[in-house]
């Protein structure tokens, strides 16, 4: 394609995909995309492996990692252990989990486990030196502006930073920091999201920038799983699209299988923005868990980041678990992050051939709008 993202970073097509799955990365890559691995849940060592792993299966191509560095959360310049963190957690919502276990017909641990601290941003530097001992092309962040070590180690590596903003003054804030490229993250997302549709944000981000001389490209992103939606962004200006929740049903992706089969009957109204898992507001699909959190009328308060994720996310690994086997209450409660575009996500397909249909469905889009236009 002649878009200059495609020439800024070798790629055939600008469809950027995010996913926890390296055989996912390695899948778009490979399709002329651009694959991008979520790297915050992994220690150093297991993402040296991972990314290891990517370089062996692309033959050069380029790809890049995403590390999440909050730049607000819980113990924030602290240098807390995660055992002093942990002490944070209220035991009033401890017994609340129990108690919602125990509705749903599931024994609570005696000594509940609690999960890492990988939404606290303390092992991001680590994280970040791994990742430019690799062959990426690309370092993303999310949750506020990168800190400065990820933009200098940028810089000198030659690597492009980039960030997630959910609304205009979130991303001339991120200009200001000296970003590399801007991912303008729509309400519809999955995950982390802000409150403002994709349709109005993309051209407020991307009028924002011009006010200021700024010719930051602009990655459209929530709710893209067609290329016509893509189309549509790139009509109004962006320089394609970032992706991650048509990723959770392709074959090669790690998704708990019960849930996959949960996203597949969904509709686009099956999804709810909720803090129940990590403390801030993420869209995922509606279940009881999230049902049993605010912003619910009879709700229980979520913990701030990373408290809410060390105490949620032990127990819904341990549902999806449960859900697989058949387990009713589990099924119930099982939910994962992913956007409204859900509802169009309805057959699990190779990432390759979901790489092929954006392109096919892309090119159809714009030969629509270019006949629409007079002679």
């Amino acid at each position: 394609m002649k878009l200059d993202i495609c020439q800024q970073f070798g790629i055939d097509f600008p469809l950027f995909a995010f996913s926890h799955c390296r055989d996912v990365v390695a899948a778009v890559t490979n399709a002329g995309g651009f694959g991008v691995l979520g790297a915050t849940a992994y220690t150093p060592e297991q993402l040296d492996r991972e990314l290891a792993w990517i370089d062996d299966h692309v033959n050069g191509k380029p790809y890049g990692a995403d590390i999440i560095v909050p730049a607000k959360f819980e113990g924030k310049g602290e240098a807390l252990a995660k055992g002093d963190l942990a002490a944070r957690i209220p035991d009033g919502h401890k017994d609340f989990v129990a108690n919602l276990l125990t509705e749903h017909g599931i024994e609570p641990e005696a000594t509940p486990r609690l999960g890492g601290t990988m939404l606290s941003g303390d092992t991001g530097h680590e994280l970040l030196d791994v990742a430019m001992s690799h062959p990426i092309k690309l370092i993303a962040n999310a949750l506020g502006v990168p800190p400065d070590y990820m933009i200098e180690a940028g810089r000198a590596n030659g690597v492009p930073v980039a960030a997630l903003v959910g609304a205009r003054e979130h991303a001339l804030k991120q200009a200001a920091a000296g970003v590399d490229l801007i991912v303008a993250q729509g309400t519809e997302a999955g995950g982390h999201c802000g409150e403002v549709s994709t349709l109005v944000l993309i051209p407020e981000v991307l009028e924002a920038l011009e006010a200021i001389g700024s010719d930051i490209p602009v990655l459209a992103a929530g709710g893209i799983v067609k290329g016509r939606q893509m189309a549509a962004m790139v009509a109004m200006g962006a320089a394609g699209a970032w992706t991650g929740s048509v990723w959770l049903t392709t074959e090669e992706a790690e998704t708990a299988p019960h849930t996959v089969q949960k996203f597949l009957a969904a509709t686009s109204r099956d999804t709810v923005r909720s803090a129940g898992r990590t403390g801030k507001p993420s869209r995922q699909l509606v279940s009881d868990w999230t049902d049993a959190w605010l912003p619910n009328e009879k709700g229980q308060k979520p913990l701030p980041l990373p408290l809410q994720s060390m105490l949620s996310e032990p127990v819904l690994r341990r549902i999806d678990t449960l859900a697989e086997q058949g387990h009713e209450g589990a099924q119930k409660l099982a939910t994962y992050f992913v956007g409204q575009g859900v509802g169009m996500m309805n057959k699990v397909k190779p990432a390759r051939d979901v790489v092929l249909e954006f392109i096919e469905d892309y090119l159809a889009a714009a030969q629509r709008l270019g006949e629409s236009i007079p002679d």
